[in-house]
């Protein structure tokens, strides 16, 4: 399982690459592979305000389809725009070109409360064990 050292990571199974005031956020390697092949993705618009646990959009794949659950609070700036037509990306490359979202944090401490890394590999692997 994929879990770069540089993001940190939801229960909710999305990643978070904090870059000063601002963070990249995506779908973890982990939920991707449960998601199956992505066909949809319903991305929030530029100058959205995102509020941690709340729904951003949508993802759909040929399995389900999922509320994208914002790990973080603040405000849109860019958008995954490749993902639009080529939604697979994120099957493909979900720590590279299949990102979904460049926001403004409103407080870069709300990270703290985000997984590390190894917290995120622990918690994936104990899911593991559930089923």
């Amino acid at each position: 399982m994929n879990v770069p050292r540089n993001c940190r990571y939801s229960k909710d199974h999305f990643w978070v690459k904090p870059e000063g005031n601002e963070a990249v956020i995506g779908v973890s390697d982990y939920f991707q592979g449960e998601l199956g092949h992505i066909v949809f993705v319903d991305l929030p618009e530029i100058d959205d305000d995102i509020v941690a646990l709340g729904t951003f959009g949508i993802i759909e794949s040929d399995r389900m389809v999922a509320d994208l659950i914002a790990p973080v609070t603040g405000t849109v700036i860019a958008i995954g725009t490749g993902l639009v037509d080529d939604p697979e990306l994120i099957n493909e490359d979900p720590y590279g070109e299949g990102w979904l979202a460049r926001v403004e944090l409103d407080d870069p401490v709300q990270l703290d409360v985000l997984l590390a890394p190894e917290d995120y590999e622990d918690y994936i692997a104990d899911l593991g064990e559930e089923e």
